[in-house]
């Protein structure tokens, strides 16, 4: 039996107190906690403590110049009762990650496995053709070009040529084409982070399961896919998955650059929009953290969701 197994029991026989474990296992890894102080100190200060505060500050209704009022759930009951552009907000987001959270996400695996099988020196150039988008800043100015509402824009300038259209239209002006448009922008921009993960975690999956599955009945690339590849690379899966919730609850970035702020009629408004707006320029302080915390929540309720989805590859 090892020693750390015995302190284990002796925990459990209640030899040793928790607090008195727990203390002594600190003392024996002093040098990892040490080291990782750092980081734990700063996530604690510019994560932590801010949600925090902004759960606290949602209940008041602090504008930065006077000390904060409690009024208890009362910005609430405002957000989900008497602001119809929250609403159109929240209908705009669950719509837009609805569809992008999802699509990129797979599409960031399936492109991710599709230069796994490429050989090393043609893998590296796709990925970078592949990534590139999602971190060259000319990108909104191609799409902006691509869109523009003179004639002189491209896709205005081919559908009038063929005859389609007989005057320019408007693109992200036109209140039933900027919601989609900013869906594509968005998709073509997806493979970011969570798509090299995916390529790490590929990278990194055991040669020998396949072998040891076609031993075991896997008969094709679906079921090694399934069975072998998935279940080696669920931490890859799972960060994925975060950054595909937050880039999919938080794109209103994409709105922003390409259509303005606010975007006409509300057409591509988000739960993020409505948080600048609030936070950003009127200075409620109190009602934009509501705003926040409701999207946290929802982010969590999200994460969970996927979460629990993804313990289930490979069952």
């Amino acid at each position: 039996m090892s020693a750390k197994t015995a302190e284990y029991k002796a925990v459990a026989r209640k030899d040793l107190t928790y607090g008195q474990w727990v203390r002594k296992e600190m003392k024996r890894n002093w040098v990892a906690y040490l080291l990782i102080a750092p980081y734990v100190l700063i996530f604690t200060l510019f994560t932590v403590v801010p949600v925090l505060l902004s759960v606290l500050i949602s209940f008041t209704d602090f504008n930065m110049l006077q000390l904060p009022n409690i009024v208890w759930i009362e910005n609430y009951i405002n957000l989900f009762f008497a602001d119809d552009v929250f609403l159109t907000a929240c209908t705009n987001t669950f719509i837009f990650a609805a569809i992008v959270g999802p699509a990129s996400y797979l599409m960031s695996f399936l492109v991710a496995w599709f230069i796994n099988e490429l050989s090393p020196r043609i893998r590296s150039i796709v990925t970078l053709i592949f990534y590139a988008p999602s971190i060259s800043g000319q990108v909104y100015l191609i799409w902006g070009t691509l869109f523009a509402a003179d004639s002189k824009g491209w896709a205005n300038a081919f559908l009038m040529e063929i005859g389609v259209l007989t005057t320019p239209n408007k693109w992200f002006q036109d209140a039933d084409w900027v919601m989609p448009l900013c869906i594509i922008v968005a998709l073509w921009t997806s493979l970011g982070t969570s798509f090299l993960s995916f390529i790490a975690g590929l990278q990194g999956v055991d040669r020998s399961l396949y072998e040891a599955g076609a031993v075991d009945g896997v008969k094709n690339r679906w079921q090694e896919l399934w069975y072998i590849t998935l279940p080696s690379m669920k931490p890859q899966l799972m960060f994925g998955a975060i950054m595909a919730i937050t880039g999919a609850f938080g794109f209103g970035g994409v709105v922003t650059a390409l259509a303005g702020f606010p975007s006409v009629d509300y057409a591509a408004h988000t739960i993020m929009h409505h948080l600048e707006d609030y936070g950003g320029q009127r200075y409620e302080i109190g009602y934009s953290s509501a705003i926040a915390t409701v999207l946290f929540l929802v982010m969590v309720g999200a994460n969970a969701v996927v979460k629990k989805m993804i313990s289930k590859v490979g069952s």
